[in-house]
């Protein structure tokens, strides 16, 4: 009867985890990596929802003041995720962000959905944020005394902004930091000259009534305004591109969020406390888009007002910038896993930028913003987008039950509170999914098919079937054996592959598989159980012989 060899029964291959991309320059510092975060968010996050959401509050029918208490609850509930994005970004610091964490984790068939999940959604966001400026292009319409054709606009500045990128980051932050500085600077302005020349009505912000009829009103606006934090962790998509990424990428990231919520915070107070919410409503009953040229005209005049609107076309073309820059770097992260075509993995020689990536991604903005609805796609999105946080809560849990047996991932800053803050996240989410409800189910399940016919069409025939965490940690609850002969197997090629020849173990090499395996050896026993396993004594073993070796260790013992 003929042996089976224990590797046999190994259904994959050992790929070494690419910790660190060198395709790309790193040229980005901690200043870059807040300044990328707030402009991807502080578009539509602050020129164009505050309106839309005292409406949501109000049920729909009476806009109601309370809003800054979504938004700091939306906050609560991003902080878990932005955590745990920090201390996957310093383990995986490579371009595709929460694609990579979550390919890495469970496998290329989950990477391809949330790949494409992502950039679709980064890709449809950035339309919006195009094309989302109408009703402050009307006021300029005015001023100027032309007609301005809105999707025209649109897809010249797309051209714009794809150039833009393809130039690299550098030219990337010398337009978009001025561009935040100057809103932000603007608006505080804005809430300091209320406050001490207004009558202010504090009550429209703080009373029992601003909060609409119950406490689910302001839960499922912190489900609507959800979506102003997307940008938080959008950074992470050019991890390969920031230096020091182990202290950057997390602590950017946090302070970026904390930025955001106190713009998001003071402002919707102080505009609702100078203006009654009444005002942001438009003459057919719904929502103004441009609320604060209301805010603005109402503190300052009607050229403070223009002043808001040429700020609110900026800033938003800023967010495009930045939504393009980041949803580009999903197909790139993905051709370098074989998921897509490898010539999206190419970079420019001159910029050392995805150009095909960023012109591929460019079309398909353009293509949305000619033919599809995107306004109420970037809304389905969003359902996707809450999604991939609960993974990227999940992949920390994952990836730290995992980490004895799969020893590359050693992230060098590490979430508090672990697992609390993650379980936090996880179940935060799903209220805000159900809170949503069926719009945010279409869109995860649209984002989950093109993901599938993606994989099954042309990834899964190219891809590396891998020894995932998430294989260890399943295997190791429902199958023992399974999960310590392959645990075996990784050890032996993590191993190995720091040497010369990756298919055999010397006995220096087999000494610290085995410290690994089982600490409890001392390093003599481990090197007599070497030479009993090499039986011909030529000095090296290969898998089938460490693993055959070591099973009949464990049965004689």
């Amino acid at each position: 009867m003929q042996q089976i060899k224990p590797s046999s029964l190994i259904d994959f291959v050992y790929k070494p985890i690419e910790l660190v991309s060198d395709t790309l320059e790193r040229k980005l510092g901690m200043a870059s990596v807040v300044i990328i975060s707030l402009s991807a968010m502080l578009g539509s996050g602050l020129f164009v929802l505050p309106a839309l959401a005292m409406l949501d509050m109000g049920g729909g029918s009476i806009p109601v003041g309370g809003i800054w208490l979504a938004y700091l609850l939306a906050a609560l509930i991003v902080l878990p995720g932005a955590i745990s994005k920090g201390e996957l970004a310093t383990a995986m610091p490579s371009s595709g962000g929460s694609y990579v964490y979550v390919e890495r984790t469970f496998g290329p068939l989950i990477g391809t959905i949330s790949g494409l999940g992502l950039w679709a959604n980064f890709m449809l966001k950035s339309a919006f944020a195009l094309i989302g400026f109408k009703a402050y292009l009307i006021i300029l319409e005015s001023l100027l005394g032309v007609t301005i054709d809105i999707e025209i606009a649109a897809l010249l500045l797309l051209a714009l902004i794809v150039f833009i990128n393809i130039l690299g980051l550098k030219r990337i932050k010398k337009v978009q930091t001025p561009i935040v500085l100057t809103s932000v600077i603007f608006l505080f302005t804005i809430c300091i000259w209320a406050i001490f020349t207004m009558e202010m009505n504090w009550d429209a912000a703080f009373s029992r009534e601003a909060f609409g009829a119950d406490w689910t009103s302001v839960a499922e606006t912190a489900a609507f305004v959800f979506v102003a934090y997307a940008g938080v962790t959008k950074i992470a998509a050019v991890g390969g591109e920031i230096k020091n990424p182990s202290r950057n990428m997390p602590y950017g990231i946090l302070l970026s969020l904390l930025i955001s919520c106190l713009l998001y915070v003071v402002i919707s107070i102080v505009m609702v406390a100078t203006v009654e919410p009444s005002s942001f409503m438009a003459e057919d009953g719904g929502a103004r888009e441009d609320p604060i040229y209301v805010f603005a005209k109402a503190v300052g005049g009607e050229t403070v007002g223009i002043i808001a609107a040429v700020l609110a076309v900026t800033t938003m073309t800023s967010m495009a910038l930045a939504g393009i820059m980041a949803s580009s770097r999903f197909p790139f992260a993905m051709a370098r896993d074989n998921l897509l075509p490898e010539a999206l993995e190419n970079v420019h020689p001159k910029y050392q930028t995805p150009h095909l990536s960023i012109i591929g991604t460019g079309i398909a903005m353009a293509v949305a913003i000619t033919f599809l609805p995107v306004h109420d796609i970037a809304k389905l999105a969003s359902g996707f987008k809450i999604m991939i946080f609960i993974v990227i809560n999940a992949c920390v849990i994952v990836l730290r039950r995992a980490s004895e047996t799969h020893s590359w991932y050693n992230p060098e800053w590490k979430s508090p509170l672990y697992p609390l803050i993650q379980w936090i996240g996880i179940i935060g989410g799903f209220i805000l999914i159900y809170l949503m409800g069926a719009k945010a189910i279409i869109g995860g399940a649209a984002c989950c098919v093109l993901g599938l016919i993606t994989y099954y069409s042309y990834g899964k025939s190219r891809a590396h079937p891998m020894l995932t965490p998430w294989r260890t940690v399943r295997t190791e609850f429902t199958n023992s054996d399974k999960f310590e002969r392959e645990k075996r197997w990784l050890v032996f090629h993590t191993a190995a592959a720091k040497q010369s020849n990756p298919d055999f173990l010397n006995v220096s090499e087999f000494v610290h598989a085995m410290s690994m395996i089982a600490p409890q050896y001392e390093a003599t026993h481990a090197r007599n159980l070497f030479h009993e396993i090499d039986t011909n004594g030529n000095g090296v073993i290969d898998v089938d012989e460490f693993l055959a070796g070591i099973e009949q260790v464990d049965e004689a013992e």
